[in-house]
């Protein structure tokens, strides 16, 4: 089968990576609060405390992922286990939480049963307004933990609620989970460095 070239698909490839190397850039004028949030989280780890996860779609696949880098490895396979969840990953207790307390509830009742005071919960919400982060951001201040939203630029519900908040200056959805990913590889690694 004979590849033809369509001239489209070239443009879009050229202005992607470029909207998304802009925004990466931009980034660096969160140096502050990702810094702050690596180390509240390498505090909670030293402490004997754990990290809790979640978002949803594309961000509930950055969650787990960032979770498996801090459990399993990032760059160091010298260094211990780190405890990290991510909430979204149980289909039987998402949908029995969904099923009896409603959709919002989902992460919400996790915070409750595995929250403890000390701990660190990150919410990963491209619009900063998930009902269903917001409540368990809720839950877990409630608790004693800490908050850390990572959102895009708009103005949102988890900025005005979290202890640190690192916003994505874009309002295309896939750019700011390109650099929300990009941002967690950072921490990841600073974290990491402290093991």
């Amino acid at each position: 089968m004979e590849v033809k070239k369509i001239e489209s698909f070239e443009q879009t490839i050229l202005s992607r990576f470029d909207e998304t190397i802009t925004v990466l850039t931009a980034m660096k004028n969160n140096i502050t609060s990702i810094e702050e949030a690596a180390i509240l989280i390498t505090n909670c780890f030293k402490a004997g405390n754990k990290l809790l996860i979640c978002g949803n779609g594309g961000s509930a696949a950055d969650a787990q992922h960032i979770a498996a880098e801090f459990v399993g490895k990032f760059y160091r396979i010298d260094r211990p286990a780190l405890p990290a969840i991510a909430l979204n990953v149980n289909t039987s207790i998402i949908t029995a939480i969904a099923n009896d307390f409603g959709y919002d509830g989902i992460f919400t009742r996790q915070v409750e049963a595995l929250g403890q005071k000390g701990d660190v919960f990150v919410g990963i919400s491209t619009s900063g307004n998930s009902k269903n982060i917001i409540e368990a951001a809720k839950m877990a201040i409630q608790k004693g933990m800490y908050f850390v939203a990572l959102t895009g630029q708009n103005e949102c519900k988890l900025d005005k609620i979290a202890q640190i908040a690192i916003k994505v200056p874009s309002l295309n959805t896939p750019i700011i989970q390109n650099a929300h990913i990009s941002t967690c590889h950072t921490i990841c690694e600073l974290v990491e460095s402290q093991f």
